[in-house]
């Protein structure tokens, strides 16, 4: 007995030892899985816009899909019938991403200079061949570089389809670098859409930033609304009003003034007198679109027509570029100007 105990004390002591490395192993993997198996916090989503990607499907849409799905992004794909023709098993992944697939012409023409009946062919040719590619039929439709007129949108109408332009140009056909698509994207408000394309390596290596960006705003990406053409959520619901009404003050006097005309598109500058701390009310002519702001904070209202701008510490005048989209000869009409 007195020649076994010693190795009883020692099996003993060395039980012991493994079973509190045993414990601890146990207890610090409790540790890592309760850090991994607790979802996130849900992002708190105040507000709603719409990422798009034209000219797709291309060689690098799974490229694209992959970034859009790391991180959570649920986006627009605007494409091209005669691409989805050729590469039907990339359009169909699209949609299999949880992404919305929607129509951009055939093969991406001036279509202003398209008869009606043309314009009819071209877009019909297109949402058959998206409806072969992924089994639904697309109800948005976006006219290549944003030119468009009255005919074309009837057109599109009697398809089942609204029209969507953008908000927003990211600017990476353009060359942009990342840091100036992520800048551009920054300016998006909620229920705004923003303009990218699918095949461009910048805009890929962007989205990560520009959906931490969002994120810090509490604004989430949502899906565009076939009736009202702005952001919602993704089931399809109405977001929190995007404008609110003026807050209650004195009045003040706002003048616009047309300070640059192209081809496309316009600036106005709107100078407010009579208050340092304001909010205007200006209404724009559909189907234009406000593409950009300057030296204010905008909000809209569910149309997308009617801009809420609000001092933001940047001074007392402010301005904003409108694409024409086929209506060059109407101009920005001034509402309102509050005080406060």
């Amino acid at each position: 007995m007195s020649r076994l105990f010693p190795r009883t004390a020692l099996w003993s002591r060395r039980l012991r030892a493994a079973l509190a490395v045993l414990s601890t192993a146990v207890a610090m993997c409790g540790v890592v899985l309760a850090a991994t198996s607790t979802p996130s916090s849900a992002a708190t989503c105040n507000g709603y816009v719409g990422l798009t990607f034209d000219d797709g499907p291309t060689g690098s849409t799974s490229a694209l899909l992959n970034v859009l799905r790391a991180n959570g992004v649920r986006a627009t794909m605007f494409n091209v019938g005669q691409n989805v023709q050729n590469n039907p098993s990339a359009a169909q992944a699209q949609v299999s991403a949880g992404m919305w697939v929607a129509n951009h012409s055939w093969n991406h023409a001036h279509m202003t200079s398209m008869s009606q009946a043309q314009m009819q062919s071209d877009l019909s040719q297109t949402s058959s061949a998206i409806q072969s590619a992924t089994g639904s039929r697309p109800v948005l439709f976006r006219p290549p570089y944003g030119e468009t007129n009255s005919t074309l949108q009837s057109v599109a109408s009697s398809l089942g389809m609204r029209q969507v332009i953008w908000d927003v140009d990211s600017q990476d056909w353009n060359g942009a670098s990342v840091s100036q698509i992520v800048a551009n994207a920054s300016r998006l408000q909620a229920g705004q859409v923003i303009l990218m394309h699918d095949g461009i390596q910048n805009t890929r290596d962007a989205i990560p930033q520009i959906m931490a960006n969002l994120t810090s705003r509490n604004l989430c990406p949502g899906m565009i609304s076939p009736s009202t053409g702005r952001a919602v959520a993704p089931d399809g619901t109405t977001p929190p009003p995007t404008t609110t009404p003026p807050p209650a003050g004195g009045t003040c006097t706002a003048t616009a003034a047309t300070t640059n005309v192209w081809g496309d598109r316009y600036n106005t500058s709107v100078t407010v007198s009579g208050a340092n701390t304001w909010t205007v009310v200006v209404a724009i002519t559909s189907p234009q679109r406000i593409s950009t702001v300057w030296n204010g904070t905008a909000t809209w209202d569910s149309s997308g027509t009617v801009m809420t701008m609000r001092s933001n510490g940047s001074g007392n005048t402010f301005g904003f570029t409108t694409m024409t989209n086929g209506n060059s000869s109407a101009r920005p009409q001034i509402r309102s100007c509050t005080s406060g």
